[in-house]
């Protein structure tokens, strides 16, 4: 498609564009409500359960930075168009697999097909919306997408459990590629460095290498403790790693990832504020999943739809953003918006119980919601417009991996944080019934266990009190890293006040070289 029917068709283009997003928005959540069927059918073991999700994230942050790079040399609808088709093949593997082996291999697969789809469909968004207005509604559009995905996820997955084969939260991204990648072949306008720089595979292997090492060492510290040796050797291996990326970008004449960048804070301010807020966003999904489901009873269709208020405000506070950034300056709208969704998470520390009804839930996760839809729009917009349009696909890598390294750390932090509370409240147990220790053991291993272990139980009294020592303790460590999490928002506020631009500040430099037809009627000017 030529540049000027593509722009005709921009907004047509924007919906297909958000089919894209949203297979990769509705992944994980989906997933995670058929892991315990998973579990009965192949025989998993919790690692193995651990690994099905950890294996995509894992290549998917990997090679964020790298696909990027790969869509602004060679074509970002061209590199959209294939990862999802390796996103739709590796499905059908997932979906068909026979053992757990097989299934964890697919995921790990899908995860290149997702590190290609996602910032690809930003920097394509990015090249088609020139202006800028129409630009940040637009990325308006594609973060509320991002936000609705993640909040319908957990309600689609609950009613595929419930109705069909666990194959069939895998089967689902089937129908959903074939729409975005038919209706991106006909609407989706091409585009591409049209100067491309040289390949830049020493910064490609250690951006891949070292952001692997660091994930992974999120995600182990999570289940391991964070200071189990497998987990401080990843983040020292990540470390020398990303260290010595940032010095072979600083010296490299043609970098993937020019460190320049970093100096305009419209960028580096905005990938710090989405950081935090990820972190916060993506540790309350944990809790709240498991709240709905193991302590208050309700079924995953069930706490799917309980969850969906929150991603519903999000995604109109996301669209209504850019007109109260565009008033007040992106600052204010950011530092504002994480403020508010800080103070939802305090909220929710003060009014959430084992027995709390939905209603007063729903009311901190509406507040929370509101806040972070607030904040993702403008600081998305701030970063994809503080850089050259040929940099758009790097660009919007940058922007991906900071979601996923806050969300992964705020998994892995808020978990330990919940951990480390219930631990010392279940350890009560110990001296009060008497349990074989392998008893105690699996009720120590989580909420979800503790109801397991109770069920299996002759006695009443004793298991009613196992329930209710587990139940008081899940929700003691819910509330004290959600408070945690609710303290960091203020925290990142207040930098971003600090810190980010009032309005967005274009790029300075590294700007699209002047086509020698230019060069000689700006010539013919000067004379």
């Amino acid at each position: 498609m030529d540049q000027a029917k593509g722009y005709e068709k921009r907004w047509i283009s924007l919906i297909f564009l958000g089919f894209s997003l949203l297979i990769i928005s509705l992944d994980n959540t989906v997933l995670n409500l058929a892991l315990p069927s998973i579990a009965k059918d192949l025989g998993a073991s919790t690692s193995e359960l651990q690994w099905i999700v950890a294996a995509y994230v894992l290549v998917f942050a990997a090679l964020l930075l790298t696909m990027g790079s790969l869509g602004d040399r060679f074509g970002r609808k061209k590199i959209l168009q294939i990862g999802m088709i390796i996103f739709a093949l590796c499905s059908l593997v997932a979906a068909l697999s026979t053992s757990t082996k097989m299934l964890i291999s697919a995921r790990a697969l899908m995860g290149i097909g997702g590190a290609t789809i996602l910032p690809s469909t930003l920097s394509i968004l990015t090249a088609t919306f020139r202006d800028p207005k129409e630009r940040a509604q637009a990325i308006a559009f594609w973060a509320g997408t991002f936000a609705l995905g993640m909040g319908i996820g957990p309600l689609i997955g609950g009613w595929l459990i419930e109705h069909f084969h666990w194959s069939s939260v895998f089967f689902i991204n089937l129908p959903v590629v074939a729409i975005a990648v038919t209706g991106g072949r006909f609407f989706l306008m091409e585009s591409k460095d049209e100067n491309p720089r040289s390949v830049d595979f020493a910064g490609a292997l250690l951006s891949v290498t070292g952001l692997f090492a660091l994930v992974y060492g999120i995600i182990e510290a999570g289940s391991d403790g964070w200071t189990a040796n497998n987990v401080i050797y990843a983040f020292g291996a990540a470390v020398v790693l990303l260290g010595a990326f940032g010095w072979w970008e600083w010296h490299s004449p043609n970098p993937m990832l020019p460190l320049r960048f970093f100096r305009n804070m419209s960028f580096t301010g905005a990938n710090l504020a989405l950081t935090l807020v990820m972190f916060a966003n993506f540790g309350c999904f944990f809790f709240l999943s498991q709240y709905f489901q193991s302590v208050q009873g309700y079924s995953p269709l069930q706490s799917g739809a309980r969850l969906l208020p929150m991603a519903v405000v999000a995604f109109v506070t996301a669209a209504m953003s850019p007109r109260l950034a565009n008033a007040i300056g992106t600052k204010l709208v950011v530092a504002l918006g994480i403020l508010v969704a800080g103070g939802g998470l305090f909220y929710m520390s003060q009014v959430a119980e084992v027995d709390t009804s939905y209603g007063i839930i729903a009311v901190a996760m509406c507040i929370a919601g509101l806040g972070m839809g607030a904040t993702m729009s403008p600081a998305t917009n701030s970063i994809m417009g503080s850089l050259p349009v040929n940099r758009a696909g790097i660009g919007s890598a940058m922007n991906d991996t900071t979601r996923q390294v806050g969300g992964a750390l705020g998994v892995a932090v808020l978990g330990t944080v919940m951990n480390s509370t219930y631990l010392t409240q279940v350890d009560a147990l110990n001296g009060t019934l008497a349990l074989p220790q392998q008893t105690f053991e699996a009720i120590r291993s989580s909420v979800q266990s503790a109801h397991i272990v109770a069920q299996s139980i002759p006695d009443p009294v004793v298991a009613q009190t196992i329930i209710h020592t587990a139940n008081k303790a899940f929700m003691s460590g819910m509330v004290d890293a959600t408070i945690v999490a609710g303290a960091i928002m203020v925290v990142a506020s207040l930098v971003t006040l600090a810190i980010l631009p009032a309005k967005v500040r274009p790029p300075q430099d590294d700007v699209l070289p002047v086509q020698p037809q230019e060069a000689l009627e700006a010539s013919r000017t000067d004379l």
